[in-house]
């Protein structure tokens, strides 16, 4: 086995490959070639595009990272494709086998290349195999939308979410640091996995989405209060938020650090992060009614 230089990855050596000499990527002329193109990367940042048509795989248009494999007349795919084309090259439609292209592997070892989030601000640049761990946590990745009642699979910058949300998801939009709303449902004992509402606040210049949703811990039925960070969790944690619900000269008071959109709504309902209320609570708070109507007040505030 020869080892990659530098990066503890073990390849099998070139004569190990089942491949014809003829048909196989010439390593020298791929090292040469991405050598060039690395030194742009250097220079600029913007003259990628070489690079990254390289080891782009045609069918998904991600980038490759091994096992790499190629047909025999040399083109390249990643290995999640190569189990969908049905063993058929999708360029020249050749039977692929199994031929591992590990000069392109090996060559890939020796790059640097930016984040792909770079045009929305990351500016840090990476060796080629570490370049995807990073992406996947990168701050400047794209959020999920936060709204919980469907499974809405947009996903963009906070301004894009939040016109969604607003456009899209008719959510209430209001202005303000504090919040008071009424919450009203004419059943009580429909809560199983029931999302009421969601509310967007505008606050400190951010933006907050206040949930109020009804599921079953065990088989108790409760109302759950929580609000969450329109951004990182990092910058959650300058914010404390209060809520507060009560009635029939009775209340429960909730305090904490709002969650970053970041965590889905599940896990902070699964980590109990809010104002939990049991149904039976929640009755007296209605007045001993079968109709529920819960007042929620709170404030958003900055922690010193």
């Amino acid at each position: 086995m020869a080892r990659g230089s530098g990066s503890g990855m073990e390849f099998p050596d070139a004569e190990d490959m089942d491949c014809d000499s003829s048909t196989a990527i010439d390593f020298d002329s791929a090292r040469s070639f991405i050598a060039s193109a690395t030194s742009s990367i250097k220079v600029g940042i913007s003259s990628t595009s070489g690079v990254h048509e390289l080891l782009e795989c045609p069918v998904c248009t991600n980038s490759m990272y091994p096992p790499i494999h190629q047909c025999p007349n040399g083109h390249t795919l990643c290995s999640k494709c190569k189990a969908t084309v049905q063993n058929r090259c999708p360029i020249c439609r050749q039977e692929l086998g199994n031929i591992r292209c590990l000069a392109l592997e090996k060559v890939a070892e020796s790059l640097e290349l930016p984040c792909r989030y770079l045009t929305v601000g990351c500016s840090e640049i990476f060796p080629y195999y570490s370049k995807l761990k990073h992406e996947q946590l990168c701050r400047y990745r794209p959020y999920n939308c936060p709204y919980a009642g469907s499974e809405c699979l947009v996903s963009g910058d906070i301004p894009t979410l939040v016109a969604h949300l607003r456009d899209d998801h008719k959510v209430d939009m209001h202005d303000g640091c504090t919040f008071n709303h009424r919450y009203v449902k004419s059943n009580a004992h429909e809560v199983e996995n029931a999302t009421w509402m969601l509310t967007v606040f505008n606050c400190f210049g951010k933006h907050f989405c206040l949930h109020f949703e009804a599921f079953l811990i065990g088989k108790a039925p409760v109302y759950m209060a929580f609000l969450r960070f329109m951004g990182e969790d990092s910058e959650a944690k300058n914010f404390l938020y209060s809520l507060e619900v009560g009635g029939s000269c009775r209340k429960l008071i909730w305090q904490g650090v709002p969650r970053s959109i970041r965590d889905d709504h599940r896990m902070v309902r699964d980590d109990y992060d809010g104002l939990i209320i049991h149904r039976n609570v929640a009755l007296v708070f209605s007045g001993g009614r079968q109709e529920l109507k819960l007042r929620v007040t709170g404030r958003i505030w900055r922690e010193q």
